[in-house]
């Protein structure tokens, strides 16, 4: 899914929700970085550096000087590229993620539970998302990278992953 709104994909969530009878929601930013990390501590899932043949990006520019391919300029189908050690597809690259999160500029009075940093009262309040994608260079696809953006915001190359809570027993 591309073209998506912070609240589209708000929206998203509380109908599917509705429809399913289970919880969803987007993932909060601890949340996103701890699933595309999978238990890796380079800046890519799959290693140091990035590749077209590893995800979607715009590969005419390099991460540490990888050879150059043809950029695909669009969003790509799930499950082209590699998934991570979790089975996750997409994490870095195709198309930005939104995170529950309102933005924040560093991480300093962040919950350290991995809960949802919601302490705006602001609905314009910018929000979170993480990934890169296939129109940005690989740097902004790094696991740790964010980017800030208004809720009404959508444009090509934004979509979303959501979250099913499971009840804890």
């Amino acid at each position: 899914m591309e073209r998506v709104s912070w609240e589209d994909a708000i929206e998203f969530c509380q109908r599917l929700s509705r429809e399913t009878g289970r919880d969803y929601r987007l993932p909060t930013e601890a949340e996103w970085e701890y699933a595309c990390r999978a238990g890796t501590t380079t800046p890519f899932y799959f290693g140091k550096t990035i590749t077209g043949k590893l995800a979607d990006y715009f590969t005419d520019a390099t991460y540490l000087k990888e050879r150059k391919i043809k950029t695909k300029s669009e969003t790509t189908s799930v499950g082209i590229f590699p998934p991570n050690q979790f089975g996750l597809y997409d994490m870095h690259g195709n198309v930005w993620e939104w995170c529950l999160d309102y933005w924040h500029d560093n991480y300093e009075g962040a919950p350290t539970n991995g809960s949802a940093w919601l302490s705006e009262e602001n609905d314009e309040a910018s929000r979170i998302l993480r990934g890169g994608s296939w129109s940005f260079n690989p740097r902004r696809c790094r696991s740790a990278t964010r980017l800030e953006m208004t809720p009404d915001f959508n444009i090509y190359d934004l979509g979303l992953r959501v979250v099913c809570e499971i009840p804890r027993t």
